[in-house]
């Protein structure tokens, strides 16, 4: 695992967690990597961190 990324435990609904994993397999994303997604867009619409230029 990267050493600038931390692992945690999440608890989450099975219903939405079989939705995640449907839009993941959907955009061709990890489960991992969809929730990242989710998460960092979320941040950015809500204006709490910058856009990254990094894609």
């Amino acid at each position: 695992m990267p050493e600038d990324k931390k692992a945690f435990v999440l608890r989450i609904n099975p219903v939405t967690l079989k939705s995640i994993e449907k839009w993941a397999a959907d955009d061709f994303r990890s489960l991992n990597g969809q929730i990242e997604y989710l998460l960092q867009k979320a941040l950015i619409d809500s204006g709490r961190i910058k856009e990254s230029k990094k894609k």
